[in-house]
């Protein structure tokens, strides 16, 4: 096999393995999220898809979420996409495919937000989106002139681009594979928000005939888009629902509550066969939402939205986070509470996260108030800082009475007998969710404040052993 010294020979092809690693809430065994509540990724298979055609190569895509990741795998090139809760185990990996000879290229949100960190654990890395600069990569390595860094150009267009290689994931191990992206980025600049800080505030727009032809290639009657805000742009958001109407697919995505302030806009997504938005409503203090820069959610308009969204037929997964300046130990019950009344279809709570280099993380470095740089713990979960007004075991404990509150048995009841979701959607989506909500002590918790430190260190240069 080539090492990264050598130059491969220009006739044989180039073997190439795509891994997504994963940390406790996906891994396939031990992990705490099951089947039905996964969906298949887009990463791995639109970075297969996106390899030149003219280079002769194989490839292989590897979810650790649903399979274990072989360690002896016969390959010339493994790329990582990493996010920064899995970045552990991604730097576990690359540590050890390079030790065997393998050329190793990281990217993801993780690498673009922090490059320098991941630097060390790679032959390559690769900063913003990889359209363009992962075929480019390849036909370096192809060559033997591999840089050590790839950045994304500023004038990306996502149009002509080739569909994703769904095919290389098995489909009967997700949910639906029925998954499809219209746009990246979004117009605002939440402090807490990974997206601003990586990729900018432009949103990139793919041309809506290439989303509806993609869908139809796909043969999709139930769609999940996994864009990070669909109407951020709401010229392009009404040219796509409006040829969504057409196709009939029943498709679930994220919005902002500034969908409800457009009735026109609300009526056309409705009618295109939206049936579940996601929408960060983050917190009932109104000086939350101002601090961490999203004033355009108004707590007191949060019932309204519900009321709108059901009046539409169209289900709400509503979240919210905690651990915010604001927050005191009677937000909790506080908030889920509201969730019960409100009769959110499917509330969900998380720890506000201070993704590295984020305004964030920035603010709370400058105050001293990071606790912990072991990435493995940045899952929104796990409580990684010090929190204004409470301890970390608090904020920990009221994150899981939060959820515990919001599905009992009887807060469950009262809200699904109100949601516009479809009965066996309603109760699978729920029972799933109380799952959770009655084994997060098993995944998160405080011990590693309280007790001896994790033995991980994450900084340049840093390598450790590999578990399967």
């Amino acid at each position: 096999m080539p090492t990264r010294t050598e130059e491969p020979t220009s006739t044989m092809p180039l073997r190439i393995a795509l891994i997504s690693p994963k940390g406790p809430l996906y891994r396939h065994r031990g992990g705490i999220w099951r089947k039905s509540l996964r969906y298949q990724p887009l990463t791995l298979t639109t970075l297969a898809a996106l390899i030149p055609e003219d280079l002769p190569h194989t490839v292989a895509c590897i979810d650790e979420g649903i399979e274990d990741v072989p360690l002896d795998l016969d390959v010339d090139v493994v790329g990582l996409t990493v996010i920064t809760g899995t970045a552990v185990r991604a730097y576990e990996l690359a540590d050890h495919f390079r030790s065997r000879g393998i050329t190793v290229v990281l990217g993801g949100p993780h690498v673009t937000l922090v490059p320098d960190n991941a630097q060390p654990h790679a032959d390559a890395v690769v900063v913003g989106y990889a359209e363009d600069t992962w075929p480019q990569l390849l036909r370096d390595q192809r060559a033997g002139r591999l840089r050590p860094r790839y950045t994304m150009a500023p004038d990306l267009s996502l149009a002509d681009r080739p569909f994703p290689r769904r095919d290389l994931l098995p489909s009967h191990r997700f949910v639906t594979a029925d998954v499809f992206e219209a746009t990246r980025g979004c117009a605002h600049a939440c402090e807490f928000c990974v997206v601003p800080t990586a990729w900018g505030r432009h949103q990139l727009q793919k041309p809506v005939e290439d989303v509806v032809e993609d869908i139809r290639r796909q043969g999709a009657r139930r769609a999940i888009f996994v864009d990070l805000n669909l109407i951020s742009d709401r010229r392009y958001a009404r040219e796509l629902f409006t040829a969504l109407i057409p196709l009939r697919v029943d498709w679930y995505g994220l919005a902002t509550v500034l969908l409800v302030d457009d009735p026109e806009l609300l009526d056309l997504c409705a009618r295109s066969g939206c049936r579940g938005l996601l929408m960060g409503l983050e917190s009932l203090s109104p000086a939350n939402l101002q601090g961490t820069r999203k004033g355009f959610n108004r707590p007191e308009h949060f019932a309204r939205v519900v009321e709108r969204l059901h009046d539409h037929g169209i289900a709400l997964q509503g979240c919210f986070v905690f651990g915010l300046d604001e927050d005191d130990p009677d937000i909790f019950l506080r908030t889920a509470q509201f969730a019960v009344d409100a009769a959110i279809d499917l509330p969900r709570f998380a720890v506000v996260t201070p993704f590295p280099n984020t305004p964030l993380y920035r603010r709370l470095e400058a105050e001293g108030r990071i606790l912990t740089r072991n990435w493995e713990l940045y899952d929104g979960q796990h409580v990684v800082f010090q929190p204004a007004r409470m301890s970390p075991e608090e904020l920990r404990d009221g994150v899981e009475a939060a959820w515990k509150h919001t599905y009992s048995l009887g807060s469950t009841w009262r809200r699904i007998r109100r949601s516009p979701a479809p009965w066996p959607t309603r109760i699978a989506t729920n029972l799933g969710y109380r799952f959770y909500a009655n084994h997060l002590s098993r995944y998160y918790n405080c011990d590693w404040i309280i007790g001896p430190a994790p033995a991980r260190d994450t900084g340049p240069g840093a390598s450790a052993g590999v578990s399967a």
